[in-house]
């Protein structure tokens, strides 16, 4: 499996390019602010077809570009049925930050709209996408329509974790659509049953393993600060 990945724009938002291998169709996911050069790199030096952006949830650090890469590729947006109201209005449904803010953290560039061609995915399930296995699994807490993506290679589980899970911390809860209630249960049943050995790629930050996060991450120990 083919993963790279890259921080992009003024939140850091962890971009991934995910495929089966060199040459092969290609998944996108979460394609934040100034994250289309990286995305083209990659596409690129690995010979890449683009297929699909999967986002794991709707707020504009981690669907900024979606649009535009769903134009030039002609492929759809997969998101939650939950956080689907988020890409007709990414700044308002993301933060309480006023539109004059958004634009000074954005070095003014501020042109969001929403994608033509939205995939809407409806409860827990397993898709073939891009000949990748993939199980989209329901995690609200950080945003109502949160989820995470798994994949199991042999072995070897890969989770891409949004902003449900951090190397040593979790997402917020106090935004617009958070709730510290349905975070625990998230952490609590989809999170924490997880295999040791799965490799978490989290939506800011380095990647870290469930097995490190279930030893050292406070969250997961006590849900102490949810």
């Amino acid at each position: 499996m083919l993963i790279k990945s890259f921080p992009a724009g003024s939140w850091a938002t962890n971009c991934y390019v995910v495929a089966a291998g060199q040459g092969e169709p290609a998944l996108i996911i979460d394609p934040g602010q100034e994250s289309i050069p990286g995305v083209l790199e990659i596409i690129r030096e690995n010979g890449l077809a683009p297929a699909g952006v999967l986002l794991t949830h709707g707020h504009i650090d981690h669907i900024w570009s979606v649009s535009p890469i769903g134009r030039q590729f002609g492929i759809p947006a997969v998101i939650h049925r939950d956080d689907r109201y988020r890409l007709a209005d990414p700044a308002g449904s993301s933060f309480a930050a006023a539109r004059e803010q958004l634009l000074a953290m954005t070095k003014g560039e501020f042109e969001l709209t929403e994608p033509e061609d939205v995939e809407v995915i409806e409860h827990n399930i397993t898709l073939n996408l891009a000949g990748l296995d993939l199980e989209f699994i329901h995690a609200p807490g950080h945003t109502e329509g949160s989820m995470v993506i798994r994949h199991a290679q042999g072995s070897q589980d890969h989770l891409f974790a949004g902003d449900v899970l951090f190397a040593g911390s979790i997402g917020r809860t106090d935004l617009p659509g958070g709730s510290p209630a349905a975070m625990q249960e998230s952490l609590t049943n989809v999170i924490l049953p997880m295999d040791d050995t799965t490799i978490v790629y989290p939506g800011h930050g380095p990647e870290t393993t469930i097995g490190t996060e279930r030893f050292s991450n406070p969250f997961l120990s006590t849900g102490r600060g949810l």
